[in-house]
């Protein structure tokens, strides 16, 4: 229990700094004062202030806050401080700074898997066959466990997902599969048969398969730093894909949405993925860092996208949004994400209780 609760005050404590630096950042690089920092919402338990900026901790550990001068478009600010408003700066100097929070939580990730990959190396697994299904295209065309498969109508396979994308390519066209076994190179015909399976959201899908699994054998490749980076990229988005197709299935009910979890949820999981290790706790906090980053751009009022939609609105209107409807909307937001967090705990609580 104390390793979940140490382990979830690290993850969310990176996560929220990143965001909220990333906010703070970039509204002082565009001329912007930072009336508060704050790590956490409600009451403060520590805090300094430095130059107009009070650097605070609070005792809510659930996210927190960048507070701005003149950031509601109701502030009262003084004269001396309007060079130094946010409502009275331009619009694209507003967006970069709403921006630049979600921005920062994709950074955080790219450069995780960026180091990863350029201290581990890029892991690979090999196109070696571990386990057979018998009555399957591979068995009944002579594929055999340890055969290592070498190319695919000619085509050179160095990856087991080469070997797989080529196969679902091949519309049951028989394939001239040729493997390596004992030393010696076998050519050997194989029909990919048309199968049903499920994909990570638990969707039925129908794919062309030989029946066959990796035998799990792996091999790093070793990058320069820009090789590096390129994956860290490559991998961010592919997190980033699959959290907004996750967000839309979940939104058109194709997901139930008891799969959602909140802060008890992402405790247990931090508590495990410590126990497993630093490596594996940093690649969680790489993961929620994408999630983060993709929900804060959703246009829901009191997110940044909410207000990102809102500087859309204005770019084309050329005119900011009324004032009464930002409010009423920001309250509807309000409202619809203190809903969400109940049923989040709920969904939690009832994993716990019913699992």
């Amino acid at each position: 229990m104390s390793t979940s609760i140490i382990s979830f005050a690290i993850v969310l404590g990176v996560l929220v700094f990143v965001h909220e630096f990333g906010h703070f950042l970039l509204a002082k690089l565009m001329g912007v004062g930072v009336e508060k920092f704050s790590l956490g919402f409600g009451p403060k338990i520590v805090g300094k202030k430095i130059g107009m900026t009070e650097y605070r901790i609070s005792a809510i550990p659930l996210g927190g806050y960048v507070k701005m001068v003149g950031e509601a478009p109701n502030a009262e600010v003084d004269k001396s401080l309007l060079p130094f408003s946010f409502s009275h700066k331009g619009l694209f100097k507003r967006t970069l700074i709403v921006l630049a929070g979600p921005v920062f939580n994709l950074l955080l990730s790219v450069v995780i898997f960026s180091v990863f990959f350029q201290v581990s190396g890029l892991p690979i697994i090999k196109p070696e066959v571990g386990e057979i299904q018998k009555e399957m295209p591979a068995y009944e065309g002579g594929i055999r466990k340890g055969d290592r498969i070498v190319s695919i109508d000619g085509k050179p396979v160095t990856r087991w997902d080469e070997m797989a994308d080529l196969i679902r390519q091949s519309s049951g066209h028989s394939l001239g599969v040729e493997v390596l076994r004992n030393n010696s190179t076998v050519l050997l015909k194989v029909v990919p048969k048309l199968a049903s399976s499920q994909n990570l959201f638990g969707e039925k899908v129908e794919k062309y398969v030989i029946g066959i699994s990796p035998s799990g054998a792996v091999t790093t490749k070793r990058l320069n730093p820009f090789q590096s980076a390129a994956h860290g990229v490559l991998e961010t988005w592919r997190i980033a894909k699959f959290t907004v197709l996750a967000i839309g299935k979940i939104i058109a009910g194709t997901i139930s949405a008891k799969t959602l979890g909140g802060p008890i949820m992402i405790a247990q999981l931090a508590g495990q993925q410590a126990e497993a290790g630093i490596i594996n706790l940093i690649f969680f906090i790489a993961l929620l860092s994408v999630n983060l980053g993709i929900i804060n751009l959703l246009p829901i009022p009191v997110l940044d996208g909410g207000h990102l939609l809102f500087f859309f609105i204005e770019a084309i209107s050329r005119r900011p949004v009324n004032l009464k409807v930002r409010e009423v909307a920001h309250q509807v937001g309000i409202f619809a994400l203190i809903l969400l967090m109940i049923y989040i705990f709920y969904n939690d609580i009832a994993r716990i209780l019913f699992d």
